[in-house]
């Protein structure tokens, strides 16, 4: 599908298209195209596409398997692919292909595309990370097959109900999804509970066996994965999902006989939702039953692609490699262990060494409360036979540490993996790895200096960093197609593939004619955005009405001139969206005693989803709205907006619109970031902290084009933090228009009701007071907020004068080279994975379209 093609290919193509959608029509949904609704004209589109798709994507697998490739295992609980048919258009260079059928059919693009869901399998960054790295893995022809869970509802759709999140379901599986294929063959058993009977293999190892447990069938439903298609021969990559929904077996029938209705629904609910809150027991034994879900049916599945190619396992540890995405699939380390001393007979040093060479493990996180740990009791409970590997592992472990630190008790504690009861998750991945990344220069030194300092002492070799990045293709070309046109026009089209050609674009800074341009697509992508939040609120007051429930708050009158200054991200405490807020409430405060006031006109854009248990997130998300509520109604130059239910499609509208990024969280505790990226290739310029993956784009831009940098670095932070030279009291009296923004989350400027006031006043304590045994201002919210008000000044004063700030943007986006998930993969293959490129060879593509072309003209009359 190459849109530079004569015009009679084209149109041959374009007519073979339209003519597989028809045929679609009529054989899939019973419909002529002239009376098809647009939910049909989208699946039939899908379904015409996806047909070319499949002829590469069996010859991307049948030439892995001819060479004998090292092939990737990518696992992760978050994906988030955004939508797949748009991606797969962009990838297929078929923009043409498909304006021209969707003429024919008297269609928009429009319509069509906004007909299908954003799939609901993450929360945020680490599940776009794992889109973006399939994408990039596809692109560069690397062989890999990734897993995760098919969640029936999602994490949750967010709605605001009173300016407060409310939970729904996500139910983004209501339609029939043409991307996904249901492998009723691949069904894996996965076993919970129960009694062992301890054994003997071959070699004399204890293996156990299980009686009275639970069986729980997972179903894989696969996706195709489309790489950017530069010869026709594309690769395409699978996504293996499991669900426990439609597995056979799953549900208890004598339980539901027996009224015990919740029992009898537990095992075909595992994949109902991400995340099930673990603020009770339920919760907990769900969630770690999820978890081992996902990898044991992972490992058998790899296992038998193993051993399809290989008669025993010799070459388990070259062939295939293993990467953990975050502490979720850990659990991977005990259970391959588990099945090489059990069922193959491998002797327990030899397995432990294997599982070693094949696993990866990439940290995301310095929070402690994000590093997993999993109480012993419900692990022996649930898990008893991969417990009893993971103390053996931790006893053998512990003997070597006694041995090379000979004395130091305190060291062998925390290292060791169960600890008072609890079983650590991420010593669990250090110990089962041979490679553990930070994302982040800065992190991964957090990572050995701190986090892990004791591994890295005495795994040195263990640790490396590879920085996370983004796929131009989606977060640029897709999402931003002006200003892809543009830099294509200026540069050439060589950076889709090699994203560090975009470093000539920096040639272009000085030219007005380019910055003039710049500057008018960056006013039509807020066009757009404004009428997208219009539509898409239409959308939500009729589903609202349906559902007889008041209708979302009114949009503001969003002046596409002003400053769109824009904080999208999950909410938490640390990324410190109260610190944009108290800014925003010092401006409003000005603006409204001094009407000669010079400040610019400003759009405030939130956007995030806060955890269900998280009560502070919810508080924040309410005081936003309170705010905006407040705000707006004045019709000034300064608005502010939360938008709900924040997702890829979403962020695809909203980040092209951008003028400010707001990167603010505390100093050492953002891991890197993807969000920045997104940001700054879409041409808005950063206001940020020295944290994660800024440092090392400002680095990369360089210091003169990176203006807005303020705020503690994580050293002060850290000392702050050890020597407790802090007081929150001292910048509270020190300024007075801190003071007085401040003061408002409690004197019910505000607040609404009695409900919002206790609310609000919650974050003023949080900020201003010791909370729960934590030292008042824990993220230095008011510290940095003196800094953080000054370099807004600097944005305004930048943003007045338009050519210079064009002139910052391009040289921003010039700085992004080294920030795609296709340098990120490349650093990966090197230092982790030593993976070897494996394209479609030319004779098994011929031969998969021979074979399809002949089917294709057979037709039965």
């Amino acid at each position: 599908m190459l849109p530079m093609m004569p015009n009679n290919e084209f149109e041959a193509q374009a007519e073979a298209l339209v003519a597989k959608t028809k045929r679609y029509l009529i054989t899939m949904m019973g419909r002529v195209f002239t009376e098809a609704n647009v939910d049909e004209v989208y699946r039939a589109v899908s379904y015409a596409f996806r047909e070319e798709i499949m002829i590469n994507w069996l010859a991307s697998f049948l030439s892995y398997q001819k060479r004998d490739s090292r092939i990737l295992y990518y696992i992760s609980m978050e994906y988030l692919p955004g939508r797949i048919l748009s991606n797969n258009i962009t990838n297929l260079k078929a923009h043409d292909l498909i304006r021209f059928l969707l003429q024919r059919m008297n269609r928009t693009y429009y319509d069509v595309i906004e007909r299908e869901q954003d799939p609901g399998l993450g929360n945020g960054g680490l599940g776009r990370l794992a889109s973006c790295f399939l994408d990039s893995l596809a692109t560069k022809n690397y062989p890999v097959q990734a897993y995760g869970l098919r969640y029936q509802y999602g994490i949750f759709e967010q709605q605001l109900l009173d300016g407060g999140q409310i939970e729904a379901p996500d139910l983004w599986l209501i339609n029939e999804n043409p991307w996904e294929f249901r492998r009723d063959l691949r069904k894996k058993l996965v076993k919970f509970c129960g009694q062992m009977e301890m054994g003997e293999n071959i070699h004399g190892d204890e293996i156990y066996k299980l009686s009275g447990h639970e069986e729980v069938w997972a179903l894989p439903y696969d996706y195709p994965i489309v790489g950017y298609n530069q010869d026709n021969r594309y690769s395409v990559v699978t996504l293996r999902l499991w669900s426990t929904k439609e597995s056979p077996r799953n549900f208890k029938l004598q339980s539901y006989n027996a009224g015990n209705f919740d029992q009898a629904a537990e095992n075909t609910a595992l994949t109902d939702v991400l995340y099930p809150s673990d603020h009770h027991d339920v919760g907990k034994r769900t969630r770690l039953k999820q978890e081992f879900l996902l990898v044991s049916a992972s490992i058998q599945d790899i296992i038998r692609r193993y051993l399809e190619g290989h008669e025993n396992f010799r070459l388990f540890a070259d062939k295939v490699r293993i990467q953990i995405n975050d502490t979720h699939p850990t659990l991977i380390i005990a259970e391959l262990i588990r099945i090489l001393t059990k069922r193959y007979d491998i002797p327990w040093k030899m397995a432990v060494e294997i599982t070693e060479q094949c696993l990866g493990y990439t940290n995301h996180t310095i929070l402690k409360e994000a590093l997993e740990q999993w109480d012993q009791e419900l692990m022996n409970y649930l898990l008893p036979r991969q417990m009893r590997v993971i103390e053996r592992l931790n006893q053998e472990f512990c003997d070597k540490v006694r041995l090379k630190y000979p004395g130091d008790e305190g060291k062998i504690h925390r290292m060791s993996i169960i600890e008072n009861g609890q079983v650590r998750m991420a010593n669990l991945s250090i110990i089962g790895s041979h490679r553990v990344n930070g994302v982040s220069a800065m992190h991964t030194e957090i990572l050995k200096n701190q986090v892990f300092k004791d591994f890295h002492e005495m795994f040195p070799e263990k640790f490396v960093n590879v920085t996370n990045g983004v796929t131009q293709r989606r977060w640029l070309l897709d999402a931003n197609h002006r200003l892809a046109h543009l830099i294509t026009k200026r540069i050439g089209d060589g950076w889709i593939t090699d994203f560090e050609q975009i470093r000539k674009f920096a040639d272009w800074a000085g030219d007005s004619d380019t910055k003039q341009e710049l500057l008018l697509i960056k006013m039509k992508n807020k066009l757009q955005l404004i009428e997208h939040l219009k539509r898409r609120k239409e959308q939500q007051d009729e589903k609202r009405l349906e559902e007889r429930r008041e209708k979302s708050a009114e949009l503001p009158l969003l002046d596409p001139h002003s400053l769109f200054d824009v904080q999208v991200k999950r909410i938490h405490e640390y990324k410190r969206q109260v610190l944009n807020l108290l800014h925003i409430i010092m401006l409003w405060q000005e603006m409204s005693e001094n009407s000669e006031h010079r400040r610019v006109r400003r759009t405030a854009i939130f956007a995030g989803k806060a955890a269900a248990g998280y009560k502070i997130a919810k508080n924040i998300i309410r005081l936003i709205s309170a705010v905006a509520r407040k705000i707006n109604s004045e019709n000034g130059p300064l608005k502010v907006l939360f938008i709900e239910n924040y997702n890829v499609s979403l962020a695809e509208n909203v980040i092209p619109a951008a003028d400010l990024s707001e990167q603010i969280s505390t100093a050492g505790m953002e891991a890197s970031g993807t969000g920045n990226m997104k940001f700054t290739i879409n041409g808005a310029l950063t206001i940020g902290t020295e944290d994660g993956a800024n440092i090392e784009m400002r680095e990369q831009v360089g210091n003169a084009w990176w203006p807005f940098s303020f705020g503690s670095s994580s050293e002060e932070v850290e000392r702050v933090r050890r020597e407790g030279t802090y007081n929150p009291h001292e910048v509270y009296q020190m300024h007075p228009k801190i003071r007085k923004a401040l003061d408002t989350l409690y004197n019910k400027t505000f607040a609404g009701n009695e409900v919002e006031h206790e609310e609000f006043s919650a974050l003023f304590h949080s900020i201003m007071d010791i909370q729960y045994g934590r030292v008042p201002d824990y993220y230095l919210i008011l510290k940095d907020l003196p800094d953080y008000y000054e370099a807004q000044k600097k944005v305004e004063e930048l943003f007045c004068n338009k050519d210079q700030w064009a002139e910052y943007v391009i040289h921003n986006i010039a700085g992004m080279g080294a920030f795609s998930t296709d340098v990120s993969i490349e650093n990966y293959c090197k230092r982790v994975w030593g993976l070897e490129k494996s394209p479609i060879i030319p004779e098994i593509l011929e031969r998969v379209q021979h074979e399809y072309y002949v089917h294709e003209k057979f037709d039965i009359y």
